[in-house]
């Protein structure tokens, strides 16, 4: 088999696959297809970073509540709630086996206060941890408060040390 080199895009009007031929057997293996519906399988590498910037589904918390790992896997939480909302991340465990977290794995997770009528706290869970950036710029990274209003959007990232524990990190 040749590599071909392109100076220009590549397009089809079918889509791509990347495949891998197994030398034992010559079975034909489709690793990765990219076209209008884009799926990935058979990752091996590690300290992968997902990040979906459109938020296609978000999820709302309108009150005190444990989100679920399906929420916070959204990266989108909005509240419109009157009273002060404390959000609590779900564990460690049970986030990583929602997203397939392996040490070095990022969640980008955005929380949207802006129609909200008061506060929304977010409390970390078991096996999460908050990051130590936290206690050397109060008001930033270790603020989990967002106001309600115009002000009220905060993102925060989600790092997992392992499949089962995390640190999280106020990022804006």
């Amino acid at each position: 088999m040749s590599n071909t080199t392109f100076s220009g895009p590549v397009r089809s009007e079918n889509g791509f696959q990347d495949i891998s031929v197994s030398a034992v057997t010559g079975a034909v293996t489709v690793d990765a297809t990219f076209g209008a519906t884009t799926s990935v399988t058979n990752l091996t590498t590690t300290n992968l970073v997902f990040t979906d910037q459109n938020h296609p589904t978000t999820v709302a918390i309108n009150a005190t509540a444990t989100a679920t790992a399906a929420q916070v896997a959204t990266g989108y939480i909005t509240s419109t709630s009157a009273a002060a909302t404390t959000i609590t991340l779900p564990t460690g465990t049970d986030l990583g086996a929602a997203i397939g977290a392996t040490r070095g794995t990022v969640l980008e997770l955005y929380v949207d206060n802006t129609a909200g009528a008061n506060t929304v706290t977010i409390a970390v869970a078991t096996n999460g941890i908050l990051s130590s950036a936290a206690a050397d710029t109060p008001g930033s990274f270790g603020d989990l408060t967002i106001a309600a209003g115009t002000t009220g959007l905060a993102r925060f990232t989600i790092m997992f040390s392992s499949a089962t524990a995390y640190v999280f990190t106020r990022t804006a």
